[in-house]
């Protein structure tokens, strides 16, 4: 059985530590550290340039442009911390202040700062607000921040590493400089969060899937793209098998869809106009242009329109594991968690609308299945509503979030709301599995789907013969098997519930040698094996 990192199997129970959600002052803290982080580094390098500084789920980061090209060190992080403790100790004030577009527009050209100027461009409400820091240093932001400065624990707060960002994410843009910090409430949970942070060195995948001889990623093949070992793949087998056998039981029936498509079918689907800069490259085939799928969706709904329908054929069910390839930037790939070809444990069902509701709520009861069959019980539930980008009217968005409302209401389960966090064609439930040290991980999504059907022309005849259209949920489970995969090892340190792991029981050799006993048996069996 492959077993865990020395040491790293049963930690000590972590401590409960606050999140932005649960603590508005840490949140505070977070944010107003940020600020003060680039505030000192333009006292330390004043020709570098800020860009943006947001806080995150565990600290804070701000991009920085160097124009002489100069690297930050550790040394660097350590004077640029020893500055920050100066400015505390300064007592300085955070000061909200409201101002035209023109004025920002005149600040920003006077200082210099033309990162600044394109944020500014890209901020849509007025007025425009700026958040200064006593009378020494400004930026554009909307808040909120702690009162001054000397409300912030110096002994809490902690700058961890410098990684290189691309202005907006663009290989074609500037090349910037984000230091990462970490902040806390208390120097305590700073030395429980630290912690944690070596437990999960000790725990990263990547480094136990090639000590247990699980998978690799092969440089020659290309980044982003998983090889499955043998011992690997026997675990993948039984994944994909117990999957297999509880979708059977929930009235699921299996599917097998091609690796690419004509590209008119994804402009049909919305995915070309909503999801084109995650789709590769497409290509020529006899005169036709065909698209890799980054997506199961269309071919399901083929498959359903490829038959009449009566009412009393809903709900149809569909379960795929299906491999998907989705264009990743190289420097945002990592491991198992950000692959560029994975297999998503994908599952629509067409229903009828009083059916929506129900078929939700068992959907839901199936996620509870199958992720308490890997030992992960709790959850973060989350309701994903309509993006800035979609597709569809108000009244079928309405619909649909209503829809998913009432099952997670019937399933008893409380949920936070994600503004704009939906897909293009419909609002979402996403679920986050926590882990056994405490950190979650996005796994499980339900979506509900008004729009699909409409632009395939979906139908099922009622009771009266008329035509209607069906109501299409996506779901996922695992999310992919790839992630899963590696979450799993994480969450268990390797040491994988006991009916995965290949080479559960070994015997010992026999005392004497010859084909006879545990080792010779097995060889044998080898032999006359398929």
């Amino acid at each position: 059985k492959p077993s865990a990192a020395e040491g790293s199997a049963a930690p000590a129970a972590p401590a409960p530590l606050p999140t932005n959600e649960s603590s508005e002052r840490l949140l505070k803290i977070r944010h107003s550290s940020a600020h003060v982080m680039a505030m000192a580094v333009q006292r330390l390098f004043p020709d570098v340039q800020v860009t943006i500084g947001p806080w995150i789920e565990k600290g804070f980061y701000y991009d920085f442009f160097v124009p002489d090209g100069r690297v930050f060190t550790d040394e660097d992080l350590k004077k640029i911390k020893k500055e920050m403790d100066r400015i505390g100790r300064e007592r300085l004030e955070f000061r909200r202040e409201e101002v035209s577009r023109e004025e920002a527009r005149a600040r920003i050209e006077a200082i210099g700062e033309p990162f600044k100027l394109e944020i500014l461009d890209s901020i849509k409400t007025e007025p425009i607000t700026i958040y200064h820091i006593g009378d020494q240093w400004w930026d554009l932001c909307a808040g909120p921040h702690v009162e001054h400065t000397a409300q912030l624990p110096a002994k809490a707060i902690q700058l961890e590493s410098v990684n290189g960002a691309y202005w907006r994410g663009d290989e074609s843009r500037p090349m910037l400089q984000r230091i990462y910090g970490t902040a806390w409430e208390s120097k305590d949970q700073l030395k429980e969060h630290k912690r944690l942070m070596e437990e999960a060195k000790k725990r990263d995948h990547r480094v136990l899937g090639k000590k247990l001889n699980l998978f690799s990623i092969q440089d020659e093949a290309g980044g982003g793209l998983v090889f499955w070992h043998p011992k690997g793949a026997l675990v993948r087998s039984k994944m994909e098998n117990f999957w297999k056998d509880v979708h059977t039981e929930y009235g699921y029936d299996y599917l097998y869809t091609p690796h690419m498509a004509n590209l008119d079918l994804w402009k049909t689907s919305g995915h070309w106009d909503f999801y084109q800069e995650g789709m590769f490259d497409q290509m020529d085939v006899e005169k036709e242009i065909y698209q890799i799928k980054p997506m199961n969706c269309p071919f399901h709904v083929l498959t359903y329109k490829n038959e009449m329908r009566s009412y009393r054929d809903l709900p149809v069910r569909y379960a795929e594991l299906g491999t998907v390839y989705r264009y990743e930037r190289s420097g945002t790939l990592h491991g198992l968690m950000r692959v560029r070809g994975f297999t998503q444990d994908d599952g629509h069902i067409f229903c009828l609308p009083e059916q929506v509701t129900d078929e939700i709520v068992a959907t839901l009861d199936l996620t509870e299945d199958i992720l308490g069959r890997f030992g992960f019980t709790e959850y973060k539930v989350m309701l994903s509503t309509r993006p800035e980008k979609s597709v569809g009217g108000d009244e079928l968005w309405d619909l649909a979030t209503d829809s998913l409302k009432d099952a997670l209401g019937r399933k008893g389960w409380d949920f936070e709301v994600d503004e704009g966090g939906g897909a293009f064609y419909g609002p979402k439930i996403d679920i986050k599995i926590k882990d056994a040290i405490g950190r979650t991980w996005q796994c499980s999504t339900v979506q509900a789907d008004f729009q699909l059907p409409s632009r395939f022309d979906l139908e099922y005849t009622t009771s009266e013969g008329t035509k209607e259209r069906p109501i299409m949920i996506h779901r996922a489970i695992f999310g992919s098997i790839e992630r899963f995969f590696g979450v799993l090892i994480e969450s268990t340190a390797g040491d994988l519930p006991l009916w995965l792991p290949p080479g559960q029981i070994r015997l010992p050799p026999p005392a004497h040698g010859g084909p006879e006993g545990a080792e010779g048996g097995a060889k044998e069996g080898r032999k006359r094996g398929p």
